[in-house]
């Protein structure tokens, strides 16, 4: 009989799409915006760092209760987190429930922040 380990690594897990500062700053001021979807608590979210200005907050645990929500968006989304770590996790949550064109902004809000954003 499997382990629940083994019937993990069977399946095939989607291959995660980065995108960098700059590619996202352009899409935010294109016509077509992604949805900005950060993972983040909402405590994380309203703190110091802040959030990208238009983002939607579901933090990680609640994801998975709004994937019609965002699927019926019909637009590209941009998972986003402190790192990486949970909005990686986050979109590949997404892409395994059949939602297209998710993507994870490389560093996070630190990144951001760091590029003086």
């Amino acid at each position: 009989m499997p382990t629940a380990l083994s019937r993990l690594f069977r399946k095939a897990l989607p291959e995660l799409q980065w995108i960098e500062i700059a590619a996202l700053r352009n899409a935010l001021a294109g016509a077509d915006a992604p949805l900005v979807l950060d993972v983040r608590g909402a405590d994380e979210f309203d703190g110091p760092l802040g959030h990208i200005a238009g983002a939607r907050n579901i933090p990680l645990p609640e994801l998975a209760a709004f994937h019609s929500e965002i699927a019926d968006a019909a637009r590209p989304v941009i998972c986003v987190c402190l790192t990486d770590k949970r909005s990686s996790a986050a979109a590949a949550q997404l892409a395994a429930a059949g939602i297209n064109e998710v993507g994870v902004l490389r560093g996070g809000m630190k990144a951001w922040r760091d590029a003086g954003l």
